[in-house]
């Protein structure tokens, strides 16, 4: 697995881990039942804090994208609590959706981006 971190965004370090691997799984290149790296593994890896690749996975088990096991570590296991998933995705919208208004930017092209993205994802 292939993580890399910009040191010169804006956006926080383990947010833009916790969004690799959102597009790993996503992709498919990282599939449901895989382990990701231990916590020391992830960090020493990429070159962040443990305590960073800790929050990152933690945020990854909130959103039902991972599960901790003692054993074995951070396990991709993608939730299927669908309607919980598409009230979430509804509330994240209509914050994206608004900003996009305030910035006169129109449905058709809302439309375009979000097919243009999503064409890129195994479903």
């Amino acid at each position: 697995m292939v993580i890399k971190i910009d040191f010169n965004s804006d956006e926080a370090i383990y947010m833009q881990l916790c969004n690799q691997i959102v597009i790993g799984i996503a992709t498919s290149r990282i599939r449901e039942g895989d382990v990701l790296p231990s916590v020391r593994q992830m960090a020493e890896q990429i070159g962040i804090n443990m305590h960073t690749v800790n929050k990152a996975y933690s945020v990854l088990r909130q959103e039902g994208l991972v599960t901790i096991d003692r054993r074995k570590g951070a396990v991709v296991a993608i939730d299927v609590d669908k309607i919980q998933a598409l009230e979430e995705l509804k509330g994240q919208l209509r914050i994206l959706l608004a900003k996009s208004s305030c910035k006169n930017i129109t449905r058709g092209e809302v439309h375009q981006l979000i097919n243009e993205i999503y064409d890129g994802y195994q479903l």
